[in-house]
């Protein structure tokens, strides 16, 4: 709990009522280290000088939507971002993910499912690096998680993996071989079974692959059970 307390919270938007009210409700639950940003450029700024824990973003920002900077911010960050909109098709999610998001909440919110949905990904990000060594290495053919260190290695190389991805990852290698719904997936790793949504284990799929496999489009690691579900295969003798 003290852990999460402390964690270093950044919130973009143009709106003041809602950096007003998205303050004012973190405080109350005792989240202290706040930042703010109104354009996407103070939010690179911010990013490059602190290190923050999770990032609450807004699409409709001037000049530069947060889907655009977005991007930008993955090169400075692995820490959860979660997109303020007002918008929602799946287009949008789709695109969210797409650039690096890790999830949604939709204008106007509840801010209790906003605390709720803070504290799952804190939750989690902060567990991917208290983890103890105790051989908590999966070592597969040509790429490597590191559950101590957070890290994916791809031929030996470091490659950048933002939180939710991650931890779908991690997920699979801990469960090598085993199938499991989009559904039982959902529920593992974001741990909400109510806002279980088909395009959000989609997307996380696809940008695992992009990853670790040698042709994206034919995956050989994890690969599609078709009409069960996904699984990340493991062979004797990786």
């Amino acid at each position: 709990m003290e852990t999460m307390i402390q964690s270093k919270i950044l919130i973009v938007d143009d709106e003041s009522s809602i950096l007003k009210l998205l303050r004012t409700v973190l405080h109350k639950e005792g989240f202290l280290f706040i930042d703010t940003a109104k354009t996407g450029e103070q939010a690179i700024l911010a990013c490059q000088s602190t290190k923050y824990d999770l990032i609450l973003l807004d699409v409709m920002l001037p000049k530069q939507s947060g889907f655009e900077i977005c991007p930008w911010l993955r090169k400075t960050t692995d820490a959860p971002i979660l997109f303020l909109t007002a918008r929602m098709g799946d287009f949008d999610k789709l695109t969210g993910f797409a650039v690096g998001g890790d999830d949604y909440i939709t204008k106007p919110f509840n801010p209790l499912e906003v605390i709720a949905r803070v504290r799952a990904h804190l939750r989690r990000y902060h567990n991917t690096s208290t983890i103890p060594n105790m051989n908590r290495i999966h070592t597969f053919r040509t790429f490597q998680v590191d559950e101590y260190a957070g890290e994916l290695r791809v031929h030996d190389l470091s490659v950048d993996c933002p939180a939710q991805v991650f931890q779908l990852l991690l997920f699979l290698c801990q469960n090598p071989n085993r199938v499991f719904s989009k559904k039982q997936l959902y529920e593992h790793v974001w741990g909400e079974q109510s806002f279980s949504d088909d395009n959000t284990i989609m997307v996380h799929i696809h940008r695992i692959r992009e990853r670790i496999e040698p042709n994206p489009s034919e995956p050989v690691y994890l690969i599609t059970a078709r009409g069960l579900g996904y699984k990340l295969i493991r062979e004797s003798n990786d």
